[in-house]
């Protein structure tokens, strides 16, 4: 793994419908994935791609042009927040459904326990790569020591606030009712709050990455 700035990190996160039950992907479609620079997100002159938010009416699209986009990153790493136990393998679980096929790989490792229970249809958390890009999960970076030491619970959104970043809230079991702006306003947040708490903890959080 490169060191410092050289590495490519993308803040990953997903918006899914919770009409009936935004937390089974057997039920629940996914309406919005936002990949995020992180040295765009930190306003940084190194940043190369822009932020994305891929919010298609057609599923299939939206997972086809996820896959294709991320395809065509510089390679580098994607860096999500509970990702290995929620968004990854919702994404794959969703993907699976429509019978398309995604550079996503999990590998499912029982080590990784956490007070989530895991997703439904699944054992547990995983292990992550999407084609050439490595995967961090920065919920377990925090939870690990931050969480701990400040003994509080470490969503994202109490994390993000408290490192002054200001990530915008709502209600998230009615994601539904939010227009397709606000909720590209909302997936666009945690992405990019996921990727620069990644961002500025690089310096240790590379040696949290992934290996599958």
């Amino acid at each position: 793994m490169q060191s410092g700035r050289a590495t490519p990190l993308y803040g990953l996160d997903i918006e899914t419908d919770t009409t009936i039950d935004g937390l089974d992907p057997a039920i629940g479609r996914i309406l919005a994935v936002a990949v995020v620079n992180a040295d765009e997100a930190v306003g940084t002159t190194e940043a190369t791609e822009p932020v994305e938010v891929f919010d298609d009416a057609d599923e299939v699209e939206l997972l086809d042009r996820l896959d294709r986009s991320l395809a065509a990153l510089p390679p580098g790493v994607l860096i999500t927040w509970n990702g290995g136990r929620f968004d990854l393998p919702y994404l794959a679980t969703r993907a699976e459904r429509h019978g398309l096929r995604l550079g996503l790989r999990l590998r499912l490792d029982p080590s990784l326990s956490g007070r989530h229970e895991p997703l439904p249809g699944h054992e547990g958390a995983y292990r992550a790569s999407w084609h050439h890009h490595h995967h961090l999960d920065a919920y377990r970076l925090y939870q690990a020591d931050v969480g701990p030491a400040l003994r509080l619970p470490c969503s994202l959104k109490v994390v993000a606030s408290l490192a002054g970043l200001a990530p915008v809230e709502v209600d998230a079991s009615k994601v539904h009712e939010l227009t397709p702006a606000q909720i590209a306003t909302y997936v666009r947040s945690d992405a990019r709050c996921t990727a620069v708490l990644a961002r500025r903890r690089w310096a240790t959080a590379q040696f949290a990455v992934d290996r599958t």
